[in-house]
């Protein structure tokens, strides 16, 4: 028969556990000590490394290059810190402030303009500033509008460098949304500059951000919404008639004195780039029976006031000019050399009357050249 437990040995045993939950206590505590020590190191490593990255004792970390693969990227911004945000997320380059410091050690790097473009990922800092540099880079196309242009230009343009048919062109347009205030059609609500279009870009988006365009520059100028149609046309007529930011002014005024009634023509016009533009003209090929005898909307010489729309897509100059003329008397003018732009202004009729023949004169010598240059064989392909 087994014998009982002896005291001395359940007191053994009691103290045996007393040790092991005693060592797993002390295991625990240095465990926590550890965490806390790695934590506190690698806090005060962070709040050191600045001191000596600012000191130069840490270089710019940079991508030794050449790179690999493509990424597409937007440059929206040119400053040269939005740029290293944009190419830092993309992993064009290793760190923003890697690029910042290649971009002002390049001095054509200020030259980088807004658009996108497909470089190479994990590029030099100095490599990525050249890369955006170059234009073979670029991914998107350069839509240029002239002002002055006509629609049926701006349409053909589009149609160029998108790469689509002219037919689609307009039919987008015909879709476009006439802006509040518009009067008559689409014409002058094109604004004229340069536009970046991206490779994703629609026919459509590009067309109403020319017509949005129009509308910021009319809300720039504080224009009220009622009075927009009629600014855009009458400014479309001074971008056709002068090129002088001065002489514009002036026509301006005419067309405001015209509008009002002056002495011998009423509220005619008499404008030759409305007729033009009636006709699908140039100027130059205008005919005295294409000023009187014709009948369009445009003919300013026969229907009162301003023509149903505008005829061209007009610069800021123009609007300004038409939106706030200068004072004068003026009701006549003409620009007696088209190709000097020499332009006279008058209120008295019969010195307009001598203007005009001045401007006759020109126009007859420059069709004799044009014919004279047209019949001479060495001439034949020159621009």
């Amino acid at each position: 028969m087994d014998s009982p437990p002896s005291e001395t040995t359940g007191t053994a045993t009691r103290s045996a556990s007393r040790r092991q939950a005693h060592r797993r206590r002390n295991l625990t505590v240095l465990g926590v000590l550890i965490v806390a020590l790695a934590l506190l190191v690698g806090g005060a490593w962070r709040l050191v490394l600045p001191l000596f990255q600012e000191a130069g004792e840490e270089p710019i970390t940079d991508y030794s290059g050449p790179g690999s693969g493509s990424v597409a990227v937007v440059v929206t911004d040119p400053a040269p810190d939005a740029i290293a945000a944009v190419l830092d997320q993309a992993d064009v380059v290793a760190t923003a402030e890697a690029f910042v410091a290649a971009y002002e050690e390049n001095d054509r790097a200020s030259a980088i303009q807004p658009g996108s473009y497909t470089l190479t990922q994990q590029m030099r800092a100095a490599d990525a500033v050249l890369a955006l540099l170059d234009p073979a880079n670029r991914a998107d196309r350069t839509l240029t509008i002239p002002p002055g242009w006509r629609v049926q230009q701006i349409v053909a343009k589009i149609a160029e460098v998108m790469g689509v048919p002219v037919a689609d062109v307009s039919a987008a347009l015909a879709a476009i949304p006439l802006p509040e205030g518009a009067v008559g059609g689409i014409e002058g609500w094109l604004y004229a500059q340069a536009y970046s279009i991206a490779p994703d870009d629609t026919v459509e988006a590009v067309l109403q951000r020319m017509v949005d365009r129009t509308v910021e520059v009319l809300d720039e100028l504080e224009v009220p919404v009622a009075d927009r149609g009629r600014l855009v046309i009458r400014a479309s007529i001074v971008e056709a008639e002068v090129t002088d930011v001065e002489d514009r002014g002036r026509v301006a005024r005419v067309l405001t004195n015209r509008l009002e009634g002056c002495a011998d023509v009423g509220p005619l016009l008499q404008m030759n780039s409305t007729v033009a533009y009636g006709l699908d003209k140039a100027v130059t090929d205008l005919t005295l029976d294409d000023l009187t005898n014709t009948e369009t909307p445009f003919n300013t010489y026969v229907v009162e006031g301003l023509p149903p729309t505008a005829i061209n897509s007009p610069s800021i100059t123009s609007l300004e000019a038409a939106l706030a003329p200068p004072d004068g008397s003026w009701c006549y003018f003409v620009t007696v050399n088209p190709e000097t732009g020499e332009t006279l202004f008058t209120d008295d009729p019969a010195e307009h009357e001598q203007n005009r023949a001045r401007y006759r004169e020109w126009l007859e010598a420059w069709r004799e050249q044009q014919s004279a240059a047209a019949e001479d064989p060495t001439t034949e392909g020159e621009g």
